[in-house]
């Protein structure tokens, strides 16, 4: 069986997935330079209180990133 791929953005807090690809060549750019890169695991570890921005956890790093800008990564989540 297949896993859909979704956007970073609708993923929920503890939510472990696989970076797919970018729909932005901007904020491609921003995140590939954080090491957000495609394959790397993303853990999305919490939100702010009102829901952004959103911390995620790569490579043993928090990054601090804005839900809009979550929506440029495709992911495939992880059971």
């Amino acid at each position: 069986m297949k896993t859909a791929l979704v956007k970073l953005s609708d993923l929920r807090r503890g939510a472990r997935c696989i970076i797919d690809s970018f729909t932005d060549d901007v904020m491609k750019q921003k995140l590939l330079e954080m090491g957000c890169l495609p394959g790397e695991t993303i853990t999305v570890d919490r939100f702010a209180p009102f829901g952004c921005p959103m911390a995620i956890n790569v490579s043993g790093s928090t990054l601090s990133i804005r839900v809009d800008e979550a929506q440029s990564v495709i992911v495939k989540p992880l059971a």
